[in-house]
């Protein structure tokens, strides 16, 4: 009978080619021992199609704790083990599909024989696939999807004879590399179970919201039965269909003997409906909530990323089809506070329009903790959801975000850096009411072509009380005009240089520009952007890149290289310890300090406030040794006047940053590190406090108009007080304040007190008569008091 079968099956496709001949004698012949050295040689230079690749997979994006943020698939489907199918899919794939699969070699002469004579006859064309052909039309269908290759799928799904003998030679030489059980897993995890779900891990979280490891006879039975026509057999869309086919297969599986009499009654009066519970996988980084926008980031930072793909389309394929795990450095913890902070400030879609955002970094480390914002994550904003956007108000052009926004006097703190960095000191008195620059006196040696005219300059946030003021004073204070002047004494680009060597650039990724404006902040930078700036300054100097990816493994936990992090030492300790000194006198209660409203109990904090002209953007960027934060809040599409505007139903006639970015600040800040240590920042040293101290000359006993000189040729302010009695001429100096020899910082102001000569001395008088009135000793004989 063998050799009849064989002889047949040689005739049959001898008519066509003779391609088949050997495929379909060998199991044949093979059987009785008689396969010849010659027949199994045509084997041993198969097509490259037999280097199977693995199919795609879905990757997941992970948080910091090992939560799911998000999945990415271009075909939904989890690759698992066989051991990780139940026995009884086993069963119900090998029933229906191929119940000879253990027995035959690639191909069943009996099933191609009686396919081969419908055919030939005129019949409908017949199949007579083993199960190992339909996974070789799988793996090239699954190839030519990777490969984008649509001749590719074509080729391997026509209905041809052509194609037949392909799968059947590729089947013939699969078996003799690959075991039975390897092709059935194999099987499994390539086959499509829906309409877009493939593989049987998959299917089974899909249809029943359980594992493959976990399906029952019935459950098996209609998975086994959809791929005939995921389409068609679709239990959701069409049960009676679905239905039918299953009957179908636990038909075939008791009659196989795979299951009995009693579990096939049992199977067949299951309803369909009571066997769903339909789970639809999301796909992309919609599913992650409040963390949609920090997904959309390790996206970008993946995609860009030249060192992970030889081009964008690559990485891509990598992305959707490579199964990755991708650990990334979300806190979640800290993601929900920070959207629970800014929508307290700002609710989503809020009358007022503004938005706000929220950055939070790790000083020392550069992970990026938490990145909200109080907009729903979506692709076009709707009547019950303006808001929507796909925008990340966070960051700039490269990661999916704009062009930044106008920071205010939060960008003072990069002067104020440079002005210890060029010797000068935090007590040093600076004019604070000059309003004009003229282009001559700017400074800006790296760009020349950017001085200008500042003229009629103003103070937004503070008010300047005197001429001059302490830098001290006037960081507290946000006094522009103070800053206008110390940046006039300086290089406009090592200003610029210091925020650039602390990583910030404009949103759309060009170098900051070093204009007088810049002082005050009209370079449009991103809330990451300042948060990791000013992290810097938590970190004692130490600036790192941002850093949202700390691992990708591949479906075979192979590490895939990840865009690169790195820690600089950027600004020297001791500078740093006087910039903290001067922010933390920001954030106090002190009256009249901009970040007050920000202020942490119990727990030390630096930070500064910024506010744009017209109020048109507002911030708080500020951090504690264990964290830092910067809030923006505006109108993303144009300069928006913020001021007399109701926001959360509280009506505002000014917008500053010390209000609502502070107070979403602090909210944050106070939740975020319940139960963490209390860290103080380093002393700041008195050289970066005081400067360096000088003498107060002794000028006693000179004259007013030459002690002002000598004074003033050292440096030093000097005021005239009131005269006093001394035992110095008068019109010499009698004394001054501080006193001769006292260590003050250069251009500390002194005060001569002239001599009004020395005290008149008492003459004794005439005796006189005892005065009248009361005896001496009663209340009316006391002394003048109140003198």
């Amino acid at each position: 009978m063998q050799i009849l079968t064989a002889l047949l099956a040689f005739v049959l496709a001898a008519g066509l080619g003779g391609v088949l001949v050997a495929g379909l004698v060998m199991p044949a012949v093979g059987a009785v021992g008689t396969v010849s050295t010659a027949t199994t040689d045509m084997f041993d230079d198969l097509p490259s199609e037999l280097a199977i690749p693995a199919p795609s997979e879905q990757s997941v994006m992970l948080a910091a704790d090992g939560s799911t943020l998000a999945t990415f698939y271009a075909e939904h489907r989890i690759v698992v083990g066989l051991e990780q199918v139940s026995q009884h899919m086993r069963d119900a794939v090998v029933a229906v599909e191929d119940k000879r699969f253990y027995a035959h070699r690639g191909i069943d002469p009996e099933g191609t024989l009686r396919a081969a004579v419908n055919n030939a006859v005129g019949g409908q064309m017949a199949g007579g696939s083993t199960l190992t052909q339909q996974y070789v039309k799988n793996v090239l269908i699954e190839a030519g999807r990777v490969s984008g290759d649509d001749g590719a799928i074509l080729a391997a799904t026509e209905t041809s004879l052509g194609r037949k003998l392909r799968e059947a030679r590729l089947a013939i030489g699969l078996e003799q590399r690959v075991s039975k059980d390897d092709i059935l897993e194999g099987y499994v995890n390539i086959a499509q179970f829906g309409p877009s779900v493939y593989g049987v891990e998959a299917a089974a979280r899909h249809y029943f919201n359980t594992s493959a490891a976990d399906l029952g006879i019935a459950e098996s039975a209609l998975l086994a039965g959809i791929t005939q026509s995921p389409a068609r057999l679709d239990p959701v869309n069409n049960p009676e269909n679905a239905q039918e086919r299953r009957d179908v297969v636990l038909g075939t599986m008791v009659d196989q003997g795979f299951i009995t009499q009693a579990e096939y009654d049992e199977a067949v009066a299951t309803p369909i409906a009571d066997m769903l519970d339909v789970q639809i996988a999301p796909n992309g980084c919609g599913a992650a909530g409040t963390a949609a926008y920090f997904c959309e980031y390790v996206v970008k930072d993946l995609l860009n990323d030249a060192s992970w793909g030889n081009d964008r389309a690559d990485r891509q394929q990598k992305l959707y089809r490579g199964g990755l795990v991708i650990h990334t450095t979300l806190d979640p913890a800290k993601q929900q506070t920070a959207y629970d902070s800014v929508t307290a400030s700002v609710p989503v879609n809020d009358p007022s329009g503004i938005e706000m955002a929220l950055s939070s970094v790790e000083p020392g480390t550069g992970k990026i903790l938490a990145m909200a914002q109080n907009t729903n994550y979506g692709t076009v904003a709707t009547q019950e959801d303006p808001g929507a956007m796909q925008l990340n108000l966070n960051v700039g052009l490269q990661h999916g975000g704009g062009y930044g926004f106008h920071s205010g006097s939060s960008f003072k703190v990069f002067t104020l850096i440079e002005w210890l960095e060029s010797g000068h000191a935090l007590n040093d008195r600076v004019a604070s009411t000059k309003r004009n620059y003229p282009r001559a006196s700017w400074n800006i040696s790296c760009a020349p072509e950017h001085r200008a005219d500042y003229d009629n300059a103003t103070n937004l946030e503070g008010v300047s009380a005197s001429p001059r003021m302490s830098v001290l004073e006037a960081t507290r204070l946000s006094i522009n005009l103070t800053y206008l002047e110390m940046a006039n004494q300086m290089d406009m680009c090592d200003v610029i240089g210091n925020a650039a060597s602390m990583g910030l650039t404009q949103g759309d990724g060009s170098p900051l520009m070093p204009n007088p404006a810049a002082v005050l902040g009209t370079n449009p930078v991103t809330p990451l952007g300042m948060a990791n700036a000013f992290a810097t300054l938590a970190a004692g100097g130490t600036y790192c890149t941002p850093v949202a990816i700390t691992q990708v493994t591949g479906r075979a936990g192979d590490e895939i290289p990840v865009p690169p992090s790195s820690c600089t030492q950027v600004l020297e300790p001791h500078i740093v310890n006087g910039v903290n000194h001067a922010l933390q006198r920001v954030v106090s209660t002190q009256r009249g300090s901009t970040g007050r409203s920000a202020v942490l109990a119990g727990r030390p904090a630096a930070g500064k406030t910024g506010t744009a002209n017209d109020e048109t953007h507002a911030w708080f960027v500020g951090y504690t040794p264990q964290l830092a934060a910067a809030v923006w809040m505006g109108h993303s599409h144009a300069d928006v006047p913020m001021m007399d505007t109701v926001i959360n139903g509280r009506h505002n006639q000014w917008v500053f940053g010390g209000s609502y970015p502070a107070e979403t600040w602090q909210r944050y800040m106070t939740r975020s590190l319940e139960g963490a240590p209390v860290e103080r920042f380093p002393q700041a040293a008195a050289r970066q406090i005081f400067g360096e101290r000088v003498r107060v000359p002794d000028v006693t006993g000179r004259s007013v108009k030459k002690a002002k000189a000598i004074l003033a040729e050292g440096g030093f302010e000097v005021r005239v007080g009131a005269p006093t009695e001394s035992g110095e001429p008068a019109g010499a100096v009698a004394s001054t304040s501080p006193a001769p020899g006292a260590r003050v910082t250069p251009g500390a102001t002194v005060t001569i007190i002239p001599s009004a000569g020395p005290a008149a001395e008492l003459q004794p008088g005439p005796p006189s008569e005892p005065p009248s009135g009361p005896p001496s000793g009663s209340p009316e004989g006391d002394g003048d008091e109140g003198n």
